[in-house]
């Protein structure tokens, strides 16, 4: 009998070893977290039976989200935010999948551009690195600075407007001093013709200012000190350069005219003709009939009164009236040499023009 009350005890005491060492395996490969993982047991069971909910989007709406997940949010507060921005239908059910995906240890703070057709799924996984979320931003040449302006407002993107740009490049301005005096603008100018046109790549979290300097930087990189010395050696500030480039790029539809255009503006100054170029008479007109560039006609070039208007004012305007791309500006400083002083576009439709010597010639060459 107590042999058999021995061996019993016996046995018992090494079913608890086993138990306890077995304990301390699961424990072990939980790294402790037992009860979490039980947790995530459940959790996959019944994420299994959702797998239609975590793949079907809130909607078929592409249109961009400005989404920020501030420093220390946890998956809670961020579910809470895609739901009250209608991204996601089940916050409970993203919190749930972050969990047992491991999406909740790995979210980023930062700015994010969300839309409606991406699921539960792809967001999580969009949430965990915020250096891939930029703003794609193009500004063309021949643009004024309240086209800049539209542009941002066109843009769901930015987290400013287009007054809050266009006030940092108008005439009330406080200038950049160092642009200013590298540049020869003067006191009391705007930025206009200084916002310089390209594609550009900006961060989700761009300011207002942070995008005027942007543009101001790529003016100065790409223009560079060259074509500035160039200038000053022919007696003209590079203001001055920039200003009689940005009517070429508005004249120009082809950029192999730029220097042939650029030539005729060159030629008339040298004798103190005036320039008679339609697109300063059209920014003198300042977006009054609807559009910045209107068409104008006969009785404009005289009604328009505006010291932009070339047609009632000789030499340059007083500033810029566009923002001239590099090709432009490389003409006016370097442009084809050539004894043309009119030019108008060619009736084939092809957007190209007939350049001519004397007036004579020019009527020759209308349509």
């Amino acid at each position: 009998m107590q042999g058999a009350i021995k061996g019993f005890l016996l046995g018992l005491a090494v079913f608890v070893l086993l138990v306890g060492l077995a304990a301390v395996g699961v424990y072990i490969a939980t790294d402790g977290q037992i009860v979490f993982t039980a947790q995530n047991l459940v959790l996959r069971l019944q994420l299994a039976n959702r797998g239609a909910e975590l793949d079907t989007p809130f909607s078929s709406d592409a249109n961009p989200v400005r989404f920020r997940i501030a420093p220390g949010a946890g998956a809670g507060s961020i579910a809470a935010a895609l739901f009250d921005q209608a991204l996601i239908r089940d916050a409970d059910l993203f919190i749930d999948y972050a969990r047992v995906a491991g999406y909740d240890r790995r979210f980023e703070a930062g700015v994010y551009f969300l839309n409606q057709t991406q699921t539960i799924r792809q967001i999580a996984e969009i949430l965990t690195d915020s250096s891939k979320s930029f703003i794609s931003f193009r500004l063309l040449e021949g643009a004024r600075i309240e086209e800049l302006a539209d542009l941002v407002d066109q843009n769901a993107l930015f987290d400013f407007t287009g007054a809050e740009i266009l006030h940092l490049v108008d005439e009330a301005a406080d200038l950049p001093t160092a642009f200013a005096a590298w540049a020869g603008i003067p006191e009391g100018a705007s930025l206009e013709g200084f916002m310089f046109p390209d594609t550009y790549q900006l961060p989700p979290d761009i300011a207002a200012l942070t995008l005027r300097d942007t543009l101001l930087r790529a003016f100065r990189e790409r223009v560079g000190d060259s074509l500035r010395d160039a200038a000053l050696e022919q007696g003209f500030t590079l203001y001055q350069v920039v200003t009689l480039a940005s009517i070429v790029e508005r004249e120009a539809v082809w950029r192999d005219e730029h220097a042939l255009i650029a030539s005729v503006y060159r030629n008339r100054l040298d004798i103190g003709m005036a320039l008679e170029a339609d697109p300063t008479v059209q920014y003198g007109i300042q977006g009054a009939r609807g559009t910045w560039w209107p068409q104008i006609t006969r009785a404009d070039y005289r009604d328009v009164i505006s010291p932009y208007n070339t047609y009632l004012n000789r030499g340059l305007p007083p500033g810029p009236i566009a923002s001239p791309g590099l090709s432009a500006i490389q003409a006016a400083v370097y442009p084809e040499q050539s004894e043309y002083f009119y030019f108008r576009a060619a009736c084939d439709g092809s957007h190209y023009h007939n350049f001519a010597i004397t007036f004579d010639e020019h009527l020759q060459n209308g349509c």
